[in-house]
C-alpha cells in the first residue's frame, strides 16, 4: 500500500511545527536546469575544482555536514535523476517527475578527497532503506552517489563495498550509484535552510528521526562528520575558556536532590503547574542545572505563558539543551534534556512568542536559579554582560 503525505510533514507535525508556506506553495517559478558554470568547468579542467553530487533523503540535511568539510566550497539543494526539466518542488514532492532531492558539492580535491566526502555522506543517511529516508518516504527521498567521472565510480562502488562489510548495518546497502545527470538546483528558500532557519531545521531533523539514528548509528563520531560541536559555549555566548559539566553518579544525585528534584530529572517526571519554585520568578538571573550546574535559560528570555511552569523563548546556551523526540502519552512531542547533565528538563512547543515562536516548557524542579549579583562568585560572570543590555 502507497502512504500519501505531503513530503516532510509528518516529520513536522511530529514536533508539532509548521513550515514557511512558501515550502509547499504552488506559484514557485521554475528554476533553469544547472550544469557547471563557464568558471567552474574551467576550474574542473584544470584540477582546481571538481563537483560531487549525492541524494540522501531531505536535501536540508545534506547541506551543512558537506559545507563543513576543509576544502568544500559550496553545497547547492536541488533535483537531478529525474525525466521532468526544471522542475518545482511541488512537482518532484508529488513523486511523480523519477527526481530526487540532492545537493551538488563544489569542491577543491588537494584539500578534501572525495573519500572523505563519502564517508561523510554515510554517515547522514539509513542506506538501507530503499523507500525514502526516516519520515520522508517516496523514490523522490532515495539515497544516490552520482558520479562524474570513471574515479568516482570506482570509489562510489568500493566505498559501498566497505560499508556492506563493514558488519554495522543487518540489511543490504541499497544506496544507488549512477552517472550524473542534469541537476537542477531548488528554490531559493530550500539553499541553506539549515542556517536561514535553524531552530525549525533542528526541530525537523530531530522529529523526522534522522538526528537519533545518526547518534545511535555512529555514536560521539557522527559529530565529526556532521560539523557539529556539543561544546558548552556557543557562538552567541561570550567568549572565554569551556567550563566542563558533568554528571554525578546516581548516589551523589539522591543524596543532593529533593525527591521531586529526582523524579523529574531521572525519571522524566513533571510537577504541578502554578506550585513551583519559578514559575512566577521575575529577578534577573539564570537558570542552571540543578544537577550539572550547566547554565541553560536566561531571565531575559524568561515570559509568562500562562501555563504554570517557567517558559523560555530561547536556550542560553543552546549547545547545553540537547532536544529528543518523546511518543509517551501517546502523542509525538520533543523533550528537552540538558546535554551533559543529561536531565529531564520539560518539552518545547511551536506556541512561543516573537523572535523565536518557540516556548520550553521547563520543570522548576530541574532547575537552579542563580540571581545577578551572585553570578561573579558563582562562576557565571561571562553572562553579567548579556543580562545588562
Amino acid at each position: 500500500m502507497s502512504r500519501s503525505r505531503t513530503p516532510r510533514y509528518l516529520a513536522l507535525v511530529a514536533v508539532l511545527l509548521t513550515l514557511p508556506a512558501a515550502a509547499y506553495g504552488s506559484s514557485t517559478e521554475a528554476v533553469e536546469g544547472a550544469d557547471p558554470s563557464m568558471g567552474e568547468r574551467k576550474a574542473m579542467e584544470d584540477g582546481t575544482t571538481a563537483i560531487a553530487t549525492f541524494a540522501g533523503g531531505c536535501f536540508w540535511c545534506m547541506e551543512g555536514p558537506l559545507e563543513a568539510l576543509d576544502g568544500v566550497s559550496s553545497v547547492v539543494s536541488g533535483y537531478t535523476d529525474g525525466q521532468v526539466e526544471n522542475p518545482t518542488y511541488q512537482q518532484v514532492s508529488s513523486g511523480g517527475t523519477g527526481h530526487a532531492e540532492a545537493v551538488r558539492v563544489t569542491y577543491d580535491p588537494s584539500r578534501v578527497s572525495y573519500e572523505q566526502l563519502l564517508e561523510t555522506f554515510w554517515r547522514q543517511i539509513d542506506p538501507t532503506d530503499p523507500g525514502g529516508q526516516f519520515a520522508d518516504r517516496g523514490s523522490q527521498y532515495r539515497t544516490g552517489i552520482y558520479y562524474h567521472d570513471e574515479e568516482q565510480r570506482q570509489l562510489a562502488e568500493t566505498s559501498k563495498q566497505e560499508l556492506a562489510a563493514s558488519g554495522k548495518f543487518d540489511q543490504p546497502i541499497a544506496t544507488e550509484i549512477k552517472a550524473a545527470s542534469t541537476f537542477y538546483p531548488a528554490e531559493d528558500y530550500h539553499q541553506d535552510y539549515y542556517k536561514t532557519h535553524p531552530t525549525r531545521y533542528k526541530m525537523y531533523k530531530i522529529g523526522s528521526g534522522r538526528d537519533g539514528y545518526i547518534k545511535d548509528t555512529w555514536g560521539d563520531a557522527h559529530q565529526a562528520a556532521s560539523g557539529t560541536d556539543n561544546g558548552t559555549m556557543n557562538e552567541s555566548a561570550p567568549t572565554g575558556e569551556k567550563k566542563v559539566y558533568r554528571k554525578p553518579s546516581d548516589d551523589e544525585i539522591k543524596a543532593t536532590l529533593t525527591p521531586l528534584q529526582y523524579n523529574v530529572t531521572q525519571k522524566e517526571g513533571t510537577e504541578r503547574p502554578f506550585d513551583n519554585e519559578y514559575w512566577d520568578n521575575k529577578e534577573q538571573g539564570i537558570y542552571v542545572d540543578i544537577v550539572s550546574g550547566e547554565p541553560l535559560f536566561s531571565s531575559a528570555d524568561k515570559y509568562k505563558s500562562g501555563t504554570g511552569w517557567p517558559s523560555f523563548t530561547r536556550p542560553l546556551v543552546e549547545d547545553n539543551v540537547a532536544e529528543h523526540e518523546d511518543r509517551k502519552l501517546f502523542m509525538a512531542r520533543t523533550e528537552v534534556r540538558s546535554a551533559n547533565g543529561d536531565s529531564h528538563l520539560g518539552h518545547v512547543f511551536p506556541d512561543g512568542p516573537e523572535p523565536t515562536g518557540l516556548r520550553y516548557c521547563i520543570n522548576s524542579a530541574a532547575l537552579r536559579f542563580i540571581p545577578m549579583d551572585d553570578l561573579e562568585k558563582e562562576g557565571y560572570g561571562e553572562f553579567v554582560s548579556l543580562l545588562e543590555k
